[in-house]
């Protein structure tokens, strides 16, 4: 949540706007087409039905396909841009294939986004009409062939195929040279380290220090410890390229500002203020398997924008980087992007299976992502905010199978006319209302499929911030004409079930589905869990997260929409609506043994 801005009440205007299918065709445009040709909710139109268009109409409307990219792969997915000019009516297709290289047998991707024009000028950007999305769940390492099928019945239909590389798993140069060194003979080593090799530590303390050597591409230098390392102080690695940092016990920051291809791993970082941060444009970092803890405790007085917390658990700005399996606990926010002006290339990022808690602002602050950001597969308790997206520039911004529980305000901070985001199979137990979106300016362009939120009896307020009155969902602005909701489940502990969207009231689960495109919602309550789950009754509490996966008669069994690279895997007759299909083990969280 941006420093100074509160969430702020709807807008007489944003009130009187009701969502409705009747109000949701008269305003349709077709920006959002493409997204739901990729679940088989649309059928596109027949070149045949348009023939009432006049020659300009169709000119404009015909495809034509630019620039295609593939930027800054990952360690499992691969972001794909394809720049288009035209297609004015936006019902141009993209679909996917890929394998990897040499294979013979094809999987089918998502199809991409389509991105239409805009921006948010106020804030300083803009961007282009674009197809793009992931291909998500790669192996490291391997080279993949994609087949990219462009089609539009108004021409401008093309096939285009490239090949792109996943990359490595970050690990010392084979056979390695190692130098074994004390604290007193650390900084000279370090001034005359060589790419390649490794400085292995002794234990004991050392002073906090700017490490001053490069390594090179397969030949990093890596820093180790076997655990019984302390750093006193703040390790500077801003400006380097090709170290590894591992094993270190660190009372103090990381930093690693302007840096391409550093690996911070396997350390523990206990700080008063950041912990792992590059507040100026770094490429390709790794920061995996850490645990970071911070000054900020889970208190009333702590929340929010304005509340007594500090720090920023894992910050970082430009493309490429990949955040996985930490423990983040006790910051303002968990792990963030910069905002604002400060955000530089905010896109193909990878945050998985991270363990945060206590975050007094945001569990996960994916704030201006220009595109392909990946939030998948998270675990986050006590927060003020779950996940924001305030805003997604364009997009696509994913958020998939998610699990949040006793996330304060809301799970999704969809805000300052947040465009592009995709939420996917996530979970949510939390006071108040199960799924609110407090603010007057609309957000748009955003699918929702497969969702599982439940809330009840909201306990007050706390700092000044409500946590609703238990509805399903709470929603005071949003675009109807671009944003399509359905297959999630809602539940509320409290016997009633109520919505209210854009400033109209639904005081049923029919009359939801009925009045929105919430047309296969279900209502689900805690007993669709395989362990008992205690409602978060008093949400300042710092709760332990339960198991939340699916017990076997759950409605939320064999009732989601089929995604391509999202629940391939399903068992039964159909995927499950959630974060977890049944029957299927824990994902890991934090870091690996």
């Amino acid at each position: 949540m941006p420093r100074h801005a509160r969430p702020a009440p709807a807008s007489p205007a944003a009130s009187r706007a009701a969502f409705s299918p009747r109000t949701a065709a008269r305003r349709a445009v077709p920006r959002l087409l493409a997204a739901l040709l990729a679940l088989g909710a649309l059928q596109a139109v027949p070149a045949h039905e348009k023939e009432g268009r006049g020659r300009r109409g169709a000119a404009a409307d015909a495809s034509v396909p630019g620039e295609l990219s593939l930027p800054h792969p990952t360690l499992h997915h691969l972001s794909v841009v394809w720049a288009v000019d035209g297609d004015a009516n936006g019902d141009g297709v993209v679909g996917v294939r890929y394998r990897p290289l040499g294979s013979r047998a094809w999987r089918t991707g998502m199809d991409l986004l389509r991105v239409p024009e805009g921006g948010l000028p106020e804030a300083g950007f803009r961007w282009s009409a674009r197809h793009a999305g992931s291909i998500l769940d790669l192996q490291p390492d391997t080279a993949y062939e994609v087949e990219l099928s462009l089609k539009d019945p108004d021409g401008g239909s093309t096939v285009r195929t490239v090949t792109a590389r996943t990359r490595a798993v970050p690990a010392p140069m084979p056979g390695a040279p190692v130098r074994r060194v004390d604290p007193e003979g650390f900084a000279a080593a370090a001034a005359r380290a060589r790419p390649g090799e490794v400085l292995q530590l002794e234990p004991g303390t050392y002073p906090g220090f700017a490490f001053p050597r490069d390594g090179a591409p397969g030949r990093p230098i890596v820093i180790r410890a076997d655990g019984r390392v302390l750093i006193d102080g703040d390790i500077d690695l801003s400006g380097r390229r090709h170290l590894i940092v591992q094993g270190l016990k660190v009372e103090g920051s990381i930093r690693f500002n302007r840096s391409a291809d550093i690996a911070i791993v396997r350390n523990t970082i206990r700080t008063k203020r950041d912990g792992i941060h590059s507040r100026l444009r770094s490429e390709n970092a790794y920061i995996a398997d850490n645990t970071v803890i911070g000054p900020t405790e889970w208190a009333e007085s702590a929340l929010g924008v304005d509340g007594r917390n500090r720090g920023e658990g894992i910050q970082l700005t430009g493309p490429g980087h990949v955040v996985m399996h930490n423990r983040v606990k006790g910051f303002r926010d968990g792990i963030s992007l910069m905002e604002g002006g400060e955000a530089v290339d905010q896109y193909s990022i990878d945050i998985l299976n991270n363990d945060v808690s206590v975050g007094a602002d945001d569990g996960i602050e994916a704030d201006f992502c220009f595109h392909n950001c990946r939030v998948m597969r998270n675990r986050i308790a006590n927060s003020f905010i779950g996940i924001s997206s305030q805003p997604s520039l364009g997009g696509p911004t994913y958020f998939v199978r998610n699990v949040m529980y006793n996330v304060l305000l809301t799970p999704f901070k969809l805000h300052n006319g947040s465009v592009g985001n995709v939420i996917l199979h996530n979970t949510v137990v939390k006071n108040g209302d199960a799924f609110g979106v407090y603010s007057s300016v609309p957000f748009g362009q955003t699918l929702m499929r497969n969702n599982l939120f439940i809330g009840g009896p909201g306990a007050g307020s706390f700092g000044g911030y409500s946590t609703g009155s238990g509805r399903a969902i709470s929603m005071q602005a949003l675009d109807a004409r671009t944003v399509s909701m359905d297959y999630d489940a809602f539940g509320s502990i409290g016997g009633e079930f109520s919505a209210r969207l854009n400033g109209t009231s639904f005081s049923s689960l029919d009359a939801l589905r009925s009045g929105t495109t919430q047309k296969r919602a279900i209502r689900i309550g805690l007993d669709s869990f395989a362990a008992e789950v205690a409602y978060p009754a008093e949400p300042m509490t710092e709760y332990a997260v339960p198991d939340l996966r699916l017990g076997r008669g759950s409605p939320a069994v064999d009732s989601a929409v089929p995604i391509a690279n999202i629940n391939d895997d399903f068992s039964g007759k159909a995927p499950d609506r959630g974060a977890y299909e049944l029957g299927a083990p824990l994902p890991v969280y934090g870091p690996r043994p």
